[in-house]
């Protein structure tokens, strides 16, 4: 299979009223799956379960965009044996018949791109851009790690030695258990999933219980493109009730993560411990968050540009990003003046339900809401000073307002805890040396970024601001497939760099062959 150099799926211009008015039909059309019940998928079973969760729309209290079962430990377990069953047989499929496979999915998701979309907006809460956006991003997954697993089923280069020949392949590892978040609830998931697939692993795919809807069309996706029963088995449930299980089996050979550190913690720490009959060491790949900094110099190339970086890092998706900016270090020559001008421009941002696009939407529910607003009580109460927004709005729907609290210290709880919403915490810095300190005094290291025009200074922070992604007079946000391969340092996780040349290295290992060259 000859496959073109990969390139980027380019975003949607909205501005443009032809695909203005193709959202708008894909956010009419989607409607039709709301209320709809979807089963569980094991092996070629569809199961339905006596307790049902639903899944809700936070811009609409109350609105159902699905109905799915709730797995019990049976089921889990079923599902991972009918994974492992499966095994023997996929991983003796070829690495090309593998990533057609991806390539299928890619061409008709890119096809339906919109209603992908349009699920998005309703389950989570994205607005049209960030729900393209996350598209995008899973249509480059799967056209990137079918090219990479064509290149790593490539002969790999090794030393000769005379007398023998030797070679190495790259083999899948067995049963992965697949947790993504709800937060890039297409993109994330579907890029842990097909770099399982691709690889020849067997998954569990078991979706976030707030984005179980949007994880269903993927499914589907898949079965569309024939991918074999059992290679992809799908159990919604809670975390508490199956999550352990799934992860403590000793049938299961990896944890692919993404969510929060306390959790990809827990998910660490069970999956050390041996099981009884276990012949493995489980691997775990975990993607675990962020506290995220903006370092604003003194000297600048735009001001102006900085701000709307900062802005568009901190309220994208109401700052429910890993990698968005939660902290901004401002020098203090410049530093009132920069908390006016993103008052100004945080004051531009209207907050509405989803599906009209507004700069921001809801929250993903109300524990998030209340959570939320309990930090920004808590910013103000360790001596922050509120400077803008810090309310929820009553809009039938889990909004807050962009909020944005200056004067907070270095060590104050909302500068060091993940708070995963859209509350900024602006903190002053004497000097450049100072701001470095301060990005660098959280547990966590996934993103950060810089604005400055002195070199010297950025040739410093490139060396010592410790994360995983770094970037120099642009947003924090916003990792493209291929350009910036991503994850981070610390207990931000595992740094696995999704997207990147070493990511499909993590669900394989490697075997290598040598043969004594007999003579005749």
């Amino acid at each position: 299979m000859e496959l073109s150099k990969f390139k980027n799926e380019p975003l949607t211009d909205f501005t443009v009223k032809k695909n203005r008015k193709a959202f708008e039909a894909a956010l009419d059309k989607i409607t039709s799956r709301f209320n709809v019940e979807y089963p569980l998928v094991i092996g070629e079973e569809k199961i339905f379960t006596e307790e049902k969760m639903k899944s809700y729309n936070p811009s609409k209290e109350g609105e159902v965009v699905g109905i799915f079962q709730r797995a019990n430990p049976e089921l889990a377990i079923r599902a991972i044996e009918k994974a492992h069953e499966k095994f023997d047989e996929w991983k003796r499929v070829s690495p090309k018949k593998r990533a057609e496979y991806l390539i299928k999915a890619a061409k008709i998701m890119r096809k339906r791109k919109h209603e992908f979309s349009a699920m998005m907006v309703y389950e989570v809460g994205k607005n049209w851009v960030e729900a393209d956006a996350d598209t995008a991003e899973a249509i480059d997954f799967m056209e990137f790690y079918a090219r990479e697993m064509l290149r790593y089923a490539k002969e790999q280069p090794l030393v000769k030695y005379p007398g023998e020949k030797n070679y190495l392949e790259y083999i899948p590892l067995g049963v992965g258990i697949v947790i993504p978040p709800w937060n890039f609830p297409l993109a994330i998931l579907v890029g842990m999933s097909t770099a399982s697939i691709v690889t020849g692993n067997t998954i569990v795919l078991k979706p976030s219980s707030d984005s179980p809807a949007i994880a269903q069309m993927f499914v589907e996706l898949m079965e569309e493109v024939k991918l074999p029963a059992g290679v992809l088995n799908f159990v919604t449930g809670g975390g508490g009730s199956i999550g352990d299980v799934l992860v403590q089996h000793h049938l299961t050979r990896y944890i692919s993560f993404t969510g929060s550190m306390e959790v990809g913690l827990r998910i660490n720490e069970l999956a050390a411990k041996k099981q009884y009959n276990q012949i493995w060491i489980k691997r775990v790949i975990a993607e675990m968050g962020g506290k995220d900094a903006i370092i604003i110099d003194n000297e600048l190339y735009d001001f102006n540009d900085a701000v709307k970086g900062v802005i568009t890092s901190a309220f994208g998706f109401q700052g429910q990003k890993c990698s968005a900016c939660s902290r901004v270090i401002v020098d203090e020559k410049i530093y009132d003046k920069f908390c006016d001008a993103l008052v100004l421009h945080a004051s531009t941002i209207k907050v509405d339900q989803a599906k009209y696009n507004p700069g921001m939407g809801p929250v993903i529910n109300e524990n998030a809401k209340n959570k939320i607003l309990e930090y920004i009580q808590k910013g103000i109460e360790e001596g922050g000073e509120l400077i803008h927004g810090g309310n929820q709005i009553n809009n039938n729907g889990y909004f807050i307002e962009p909020t944005i609290i200056k004067n907070v210290k270095p060590t104050d709880t909302i500068a060091q805890e993940e708070i995963f919403g859209p509350v900024l915490a602006v903190i002053r810095s004497p000097n450049f040396e100072e701001s470095l300190k301060i990005a660098n005094g959280t547990i966590y290291g996934l993103t950060g970024a810089v604005y400055s025009s002195n070199k010297k200074k950025l040739k410093k922070a490139a060396e010592e601001f410790h994360v995983g992604n770094l970037y120099f007079n642009r947003k924090c946000t916003g990792a493209l497939v291929g350009v910036h391969p991503f994850g981070g340092f610390n207990m931000s996780g595992t740094d696995s760099k999704a997207g990147g040349r070493d990511y499909l290295g993590l669900f394989m290992q490697a075997k290598v062959v040598s043969s004594k060259i007999m003579k005749k």
